[in-house]
């Protein structure tokens, strides 16, 4: 085993420490036939079934918030290379407002 391959190992036992730290307990209910699939993803790869969830929950969350559609609104907020950069109408700033909140209170 080479440095290289070593320093991969740390970086990624150091990545997973880093999230199992974040990481909160939820409780959820799900459809039975998801929790089969979830089951048997977690039986195929050897990992925690919470680890898959959390995976899985996580990546959809990304790909969601990617997905937001931006809403040109009225106002200009700034101006970029001489072009009007108009502020987000769409569902992102109200998302963003609520994510502030919470973490305000937490």
């Amino acid at each position: 085993m080479g440095n290289e391959s070593l320093s991969k190992l740390l970086n990624e036992w150091e990545g997973r420490a880093r999230k199992v730290r974040t990481r909160q307990e939820e409780t959820l209910s799900i459809y039975k036939d998801d929790s089969i699939k979830l089951e048997a993803l977690a039986r195929m790869y050897k990992l925690p079934k919470e680890d898959v969830i959390a995976t899985l929950i996580h990546e959809a969350i990304n790909e969601l918030e990617a997905k937001m559609p931006y809403v040109q609104g009225n106002k200009v907020i700034r101006i970029e290379d001489g072009e009007e950069i108009y502020e987000d109408a769409g569902p992102m700033p109200r998302y963003l407002a609520e994510q502030k909140k919470l973490l305000e209170a937490s």
